[in-house]
């Protein structure tokens, strides 16, 4: 009979089986025909629809293949379209759900993406130095320059030098890498692609026509001409400007030239020719006549060697030698060269701009473009090759982790198996004498923890520390033996990564929950110890104060009964109240009395019961007051649930996957000693023991008889 909650086979169709974990069914994979009839399982009933492509123990790279929309999930459509893929390229798919990442030949498909692939996996096998080998492996393609080697075509449209085929042509794509930049080949190599060569035609184009339009003259003259005037430009108007107000008016020239104090200013220092307060003083003497003298020793010192560069660079090839330079001449100087300054303001932003002509009658006399846009076209000629050996890795590395990944979306299968950890399980932490599994990377604890607090797991978020590596935070669940006293922030651990590393672990936030039976049973009585420890405290603390400030007003009395006479007594002194001290002893030996009654009763109704009534008394007892607590920590222990932790990491957990109390004890190993060790008595034990805490149970168990008594008793 077909229970109703189990939906029978189609005819023909996949049976499915499952096992039951975390207080669900979830789906077996255990064969090829499991991943075929994956698109059938209902996704209703998969662990996780989806789950982050960050924080897992899975490859980056798988995890980027995976995720075809590049949204940082792998989804459920997304796994299905893996599955589908490599039930294509594969014989037996089910070679997947093995551990390992090698690739015999001889499980590729036999249609013809499966020949081919076949042929591509000996090209490579050959092209890494083992042409006999029958058995692919992710080693063989860790070397792109080996995949790939610089000096054959690969597909992929960039060309380096090594491709070349000769020295000028390589020299060529220095060059323009150079000039415009390279771009990596699949080798890893730097070469050009189409884009480049496109745009460094454009750029050679351009500044040939800037060449082509350039004056008469000799370039790099005129270059050097336009460079001394503009150098000093500024200044020769300055001057200019400063001779024609003096031959406006004769008073501004002694306002104008160099004047006392600016010289005076000058001449308690060290100076140079570079010192910028003599730069800004006048170019040269001002007179009514706007003339630059051209010789150094007649300008300011700061501005010699500029006049210099003038007169030799511009003045002379351009207006011919003379003594100074007048206003006309300078306004001619600078027509002269407006023509040349209007060219180099065309100038081509490229550095092919700085090539030399030579270089550009080659580009074209040799034909460089052409034969550069023939070895792309040859390069690409390759991308079949290239693109199964794309297929080929990617292959590689969904044999060695798909599996992975669908014991852990699937199903939870790596979870709760314990063969190894989970996908999501970072690593270990060792901390408060405990060997904790469940550790999980956050990337924010806060925000975290808002979530995660839900699972009813106590939660320990800790920083993590290493030398050379970037800090991080986990979280780690305590899922058995007792609540640490954990300080926040405080205790210190060690957590080791699933690489084997070790990291200082400190402990930053703490999300409180029960953790286990024992622990919930004994709660009760501790609670107790410390509110009775606590008052103890304050009333040791509060008595100390009392005889102190006591002690302090005697002696004080005692001063100043010495300094009034030996039989004066001092003032507010009341005299020895016998009768007053007599009632307070009175009082106090009515109470201890009433408590020994009572004590004293219970001890007697005690001890009047069967003796088989007498366990029974105790155990009901304990039963009342850590009952409540035991009922409540089991319920909840019963309800820890690890999908809001996966949830606030940016999981879809799809199942309420379970963390029941026997588990708990796998995921949290309490310190034990070993079997058949010795341990020798500690000298320094307090020689109570534990009866401490059977002194103190008996005591809450008689205060709680007592008032059954008063309450029954009375009553009845």
């Amino acid at each position: 009979m077909t229970r109703p909650d189990v939906t029978p086979p189609p005819a023909g169709g996949h049976r499915w089986r499952f096992f039951r974990a975390g207080g669900v069914d979830q789906a077996r994979l255990e064969s090829a025909d499991d991943l075929r009839a994956l698109d059938t399982l209902d996704p209703k009933l998969w662990a996780a629809l989806a789950c982050p492509t960050a924080g897992l123990a899975i490859e980056p790279r798988t995890l980027a293949a995976l995720d075809t929309d590049g949204d940082g999930r792998v989804r459920l459509p997304e796994v299905r379209a893996a599955v589908r893929w490599v039930c294509e390229r594969l014989r037996d798919p089910g070679l997947i759900l093995t551990l390992g990442d090698a690739l015999p030949l001889a499980a590729l498909a036999d249609d013809d993406e499966g020949v081919a692939l076949r042929q591509a996996a000996r090209e490579l096998l050959a092209r890494v130095g083992r042409p006999d080998a029958d058995v692919l492996t992710l080693a063989d393609m860790a070397d792109p320059a080996q995949v790939f080697p610089p000096q054959r075509p690969n597909g992929d449209g960039v060309v380096p030098v090594a491709l070349a085929g000769d020295d000028a042509l390589a020299a060529w794509i220095e060059r323009i890498a150079a000039a415009r930049g390279a771009v990596a080949d699949r080798s890893g190599e730097p070469g050009l692609d189409e884009v480049t060569l496109d745009a460094i035609e454009c750029d050679v184009a351009a500044v040939r026509a800037w060449r082509a339009a350039q004056p008469p003259g000799d370039a790099a003259a005129m270059a050097a001409a336009l460079r001394a005037v503009d150098a000093v430009a500024a200044k020769v108007e300055d001057h200019y400007t400063r001779c024609r107000l003096a031959g406006f008016d004769a008073r501004a020239a002694a306002t104008l030239d160099w004047s006392p104090e600016p010289l005076q200013a000058l001449g308690e220092r060290l100076l140079d020719a570079a010192d910028d307060a003599l730069a800004v003083l006048p170019l040269a003497h001002v007179q009514p006549e706007p003339t630059v003298p051209l010789e150094p020793a007649r300008v300011n010192p700061a501005w010699a060697a500029a006049i210099a560069t003038l007169r030799d660079a511009a003045v002379l090839p351009l207006l011919g030698p003379r003594e100074a330079l007048h206003a006309d001449d300078w306004q001619a100087l600078r027509a002269r060269l407006a023509a040349w300054r209007a060219w180099e303001a065309q100038r081509p932003d490229t550095p092919v701009a700085e090539w030399d002509a030579a270089w550009l009658d080659a580009w074209e006399g040799e034909a460089v473009a052409a034969r550069l846009r023939a070895l792309i076209a040859h390069d690409r000629e390759a991308e079949p090759l290239a693109q199964r050996l794309a297929s080929l890795q990617r292959l590689l590395h969904w044999r060695r982790d798909l599996g992975t990944l669908l014991r852990n979306v699937v199903n939870f299968a790596d979870f709760y198996g314990g063969a190894q950890p989970a996908a999501f399980q970072a690593g270990t932490l060792y901390i408060d004498q405990r060997e904790c599994h469940l550790c999980l990377p956050v990337a924010d604890a806060a925000a975290h923890a808002q979530l995660a607090a839900y699972s009813g797991l106590y939660l320990l978020y800790c920083h993590c520390e290493r030398a050379g590596e970037a800090p991080m935070t986990i979280v780690a669940a305590l899922t058995a033996g007792d609540v640490p006293d954990f300080m926040v922030p405080g205790r210190n651990g060690v957590f080791v990564d699933r690489m084997g590393r070790d990291w200082s672990a400190r402990v930053v936030r703490v999300v409180d929950n029960p953790i286990s039976v024992r622990e919930a049973f004994w709660a009760p009585y501790k609670r107790i110890a410390r509110l009775v420890g606590e008052q103890v405290r304050k009333l040791a603390a509060a008595r100390e104060q009392a005889v102190q400030a006591q002690a302090a007003q005697r002696v004080a009395d005692g001063a100043d009964a010495v300094q009034q006479g030996a039989g004066a007594k001092p003032a507010g002194q009341q005299a020895f109240d016998i009768a007053r001290f007599a009632g307070i002893f009175a009082a106090i030996g009515l109470a201890l009395g009433a408590i020994g009654t009572a004590l004293a009763a219970v001890v007697t109704g005690f001890l009047q019961l069967a003796w088989w009534q007498m366990p029974l008394v105790v155990l009901g007892l304990m039963v009342l007051i850590s009952g409540p607590s035991v009922l409540l920590a089991w319920f909840k222990l019963r309800q820890r649930n690890i999908g809001p932790l996966l949830d606030a990491n940016g999981w879809a957990v799809n199942i309420r996957a379970r963390i029941g109390i026997p588990f708990g004890k796998r995921l949290t190993a309490v310190a034990v000693l070993p079997a058949g060790a010795q341990r020798s008595a500690d000298p320094d034990a307090s020689a109570s023991g534990g009866w401490a805490w059977w002194l103190l149970l008996v005591a809450v168990a008689a205060a709680v008889a007592w008032w059954l008594w008063r309450t029954i008793g009375v009553g009845g």
